[in-house]
């Protein structure tokens, strides 16, 4: 234990410069599939199990082209190789806004922005980023962004998982509490649409049926820094992206 600082002080700073720098430090995101023309089309779209790519026709050459749904996207990676393989990005500015979508929170909350974070019946991927935003990498508290236990404090509701039948009364319960104004951010691909688990009597399919959204998160499961683009979004530090591609 007494050579901790030794080695903290050999290391230097880890932290991540990002959003005030450039960020391409090797696996800080997996990355996602980019649309594309291609005569091979159909054959790339056929590989997705989740429907997250289509077939599009661009207008003026009338070319083939796959589309890319990034609300259905799970990461499974089928696309990212082989003969039909799509481009993927590496990129981590993931979060789109809803069409219901209340305007950002703004300058009040740019620097002190409490989150609420409660997992909907998730397998445990998005629960394990989240650990991570706080961690030496990202330090989230250098932004001004805290994560708290109580809803009576937050001002940002982060919801992960297909909303099982367990927990529709924990969310509503949470996000009654909330004061105003209050945001929610749908994290991953099953708090938008239910994902792998669909919905059924025991998933809603998706927390928009529960209480309004502002903010989307896609992925399965979203990188840390995914996660705190979403979360600057909300107060208009970065923009926001769309949830789907053209090619």
């Amino acid at each position: 234990m007494s050579f901790w600082p030794y080695y903290g002080l050999k290391r230097g700073i880890s932290t991540t410069s990002w959003p005030d720098g450039e960020e391409d430090s090797a696996g800080i995101t997996p990355g996602r599939p980019r649309a594309k023309r291609s005569p091979q089309s159909e054959e790339s779209a056929a590989q997705c199990p989740t429907q997250a790519l289509h077939v599009v026709k661009h207008q003026e050459t009338a070319d083939n082209g796959v589309a890319v749904d990034f609300s259905r996207c799970i990461h499974c990676q089928r696309c990212r190789t082989g003969p039909y393989a799509l481009p993927w990005s590496q990129d981590f500015a993931w979060s789109a806004s809803t069409a219901s979508a209340q305007p950002i929170l703004g300058s009040r909350f740019s620097a002190s922005l409490q989150v609420l974070y409660i997992d909907a019946g998730a397998c445990g991927a998005c629960v394990n980023e989240v650990r991570l935003i706080d961690a030496p990498p990202y330090n989230l508290h250098r932004l001004g962004i805290f994560v708290t236990a109580t809803p009576r404090d937050a001002d940002v509701l982060l919801v992960a998982g297909p909303i099982t039948d367990a927990m529709r009364t924990a969310i509503l319960k949470a996000y009654a509490a909330m004061p105003e104004p209050k945001r929610v951010m749908g994290m991953g691909t099953c708090a938008i649409n239910g994902g792998i688990f669909g919905e059924s009597f025991a998933c809603a399919g998706g927390l928009e049926k529960i209480i309004p959204v502002d903010l989307w998160l896609p992925g399965c499961p979203p990188p840390p820094l995914a996660i705190i683009h979403g979360l600057l979004s909300l107060v208009g530090r970065v923009a926001p992206v769309s949830l789907e591609e053209q090619p």
